[in-house]
């Protein structure tokens, strides 16, 4: 294992940039998160659960950071993932704007981690890439993640009907943004 630079989140709470060595952590931590997950992501085969399919997943993610399009954090306890947050979908130009994603262990939630997470993500974005904007999408019933994005200063700028497929279904999402600067 490298020695990954990590930043302090909240209490014992790491925030670092993921790393291909993470596959089987992230593996894990998403089995763990299985049922948990579910109803707020995608479908999921099984063999999204192994470390083989999170390696292609992290060489991907790793393939979008170094060109600038993305930015895939882990947030660590420890040695045990237990959530992340990404910007990705990262656009220059005159829209300066990223996509914002973020989930929490079933076991760390209400304890401000994910409101933690959003903020850092948030001033990366603003003082590190110097964006204009911050998009995010939550099911519309999704009220703790809308409580977060609201707590982060996000406000709902309306609804986009079936915006992911999401547990199966083409599902409406509430969006958000806030404007940084």
């Amino acid at each position: 294992m490298h020695h990954i630079e990590s930043s302090q989140l909240l209490g014992n709470i790491q925030v670092r940039l993921l790393h291909r060595d993470d596959a089987p952590l992230l593996s894990l931590a998403y089995a763990r998160n299985r049922a948990h997950l579910a109803p707020w992501e995608p479908a999921r085969a099984d063999e999204f659960f192994t470390p083989a399919h999170q390696l292609g997943l992290i060489h991907s993610k790793l393939a979008q950071h170094s060109v600038g399009q993305e930015i895939p954090w882990v947030l660590l306890d420890g040695g045990r993932i237990i959530g992340a947050v990404t910007l990705t979908g990262i656009v220059r130009g005159p829209f300066l704007n990223a996509h914002l994603g973020y989930w929490v262990d079933k076991d760390y939630n209400g304890q401000g981690i994910g409101s933690a997470a959003v903020m850092f993500a948030v001033n990366h974005a603003r003082a590190e890439l110097g964006l204009h904007r911050v998009q995010a999408a939550t099911l519309v019933h999704n009220g703790a993640s809308r409580k977060i994005l609201r707590r982060a200063g996000f406000q709902e700028i309306g609804v986009a009907p079936e915006y992911l497929h999401i547990a199966g279904s083409w599902q409406d999402h509430l969006l958000h943004q806030l404007l940084l600067n």
